[in-house]
Order: structure tokens, then sequence, then C-alpha cells
């Protein structure tokens, strides 16, 4: 993958990620609504009101192929369980009740707040060119998070967590 010719598809993904987020406005919800228990002891109340939970039958991807990316065409056509959009998230609405899967895509929602839209999405790009799904960095990192809350780890401010790994690979958030 020419990360210039993704750059110069930036724009188009932007686009479709703000038109897709404006089209499901109406169902999204705050994720601090749904009653979680174990969420706020590793999110802080401020991250669980500000981001957004939308139920989906189908959850959305970009199609990545037709705006000329066909490298990514396995990602596009994953049928994944949830996905983030900036502040956002789509869930597979027989897997609202998931807390796990909201954990996961929370560590989304703080990488993406931390790297901004176009940082976000030329990492995460690099990280599925290089490495593939599971050991692209940025999954590799929502992962790792999922499973230490799913062993029952102690709570944490995973934020700063995130932050600070972030942080680590400032010049290349996927190394």
């Amino acid at each position: 993958m020419n990360l210039e010719t993704l750059a110069l598809k930036l724009p188009l993904i932007s686009g479709w990620i703000d038109k897709t987020l404006a089209d499901h406005a109406a169902q999204a919800q705050p994720v601090a609504t749904l009653g979680f228990t174990r969420l706020p002891q590793f999110y802080s109340p401020a991250l669980l009101a500000r981001a957004k939970v939308i139920p989906v039958a189908k959850v959305p991807t970009p199609p990545l192929t037709q705006m000329g990316l066909p490298e990514f065409a396995d990602f596009e056509n994953m049928t994944p369980g949830g996905i983030t959009y900036k502040d956002t998230y789509f869930i597979q609405d027989s897997q609202i009740k998931d807390e796990s899967l909201h954990f996961h895509e929370l560590v989304h929602i703080v990488q993406w707040a931390h790297l901004g839209v176009e940082g976000f999405l030329l990492a995460y790009a690099a990280g599925l060119a290089a490495h593939g799904y599971m050991d692209s960095p940025l999954e590799k990192m929502a992962y790792g998070l999922q499973n230490y809350f799913d062993q029952n780890g102690k709570p944490a401010d995973v934020e700063a967590f995130i932050r600070a790994e972030l942080n680590k690979n400032t010049s290349s958030p996927v190394a």
C-alpha cells in the first residue's frame, strides 16, 4: 500500500464516515445510558457521556474498493460486531449488552481522539496493510486491553494508558 495514495483518499473516507454518522445520528445514544457497571471503572464519566453507540442490524464499513483501495477488500468484507468512527461506534444490535465489545470500541474512541481523524485513519490503514487485522497495532492494543478486561483485570485508567502507548510511537503510531 502506498501511503501517498491513501492520503489522497482520506477526504473520500472522511466524507463517507461523516455521512454515515449523520444518517444514523437519531439512533445514537451515549454509552453512559446503557447502565454497564464495569466500564466506569476503566473509563471516565466524561468519555462515557461523550461516546455514542448506534445499534444496527449490520455494522457499516466503508466501500474502500469503490474508493480505489482494493488492498482493503478483506477489511471491507468483514462482518464485525462493532466499528468505531470518531466518537461513535456502531454495534450489532444482537450484541448491545456485550460489555466487553463496548470496552473494545471505547479503546478505539480514545485512539481516534488522541490521533485525530487523519492520524487514526493513516495509522489504522498502515497497520492493516503491514500486519493484517488481528496484528495491526491499533487492534492489538484494543484486543489486549479487552482481554485484560475480560480476565477481570483490576480497574485502571485505560484512557491514560492508551494515550501513553500511542505517545511512545509518536513518529509512527503503527510501529
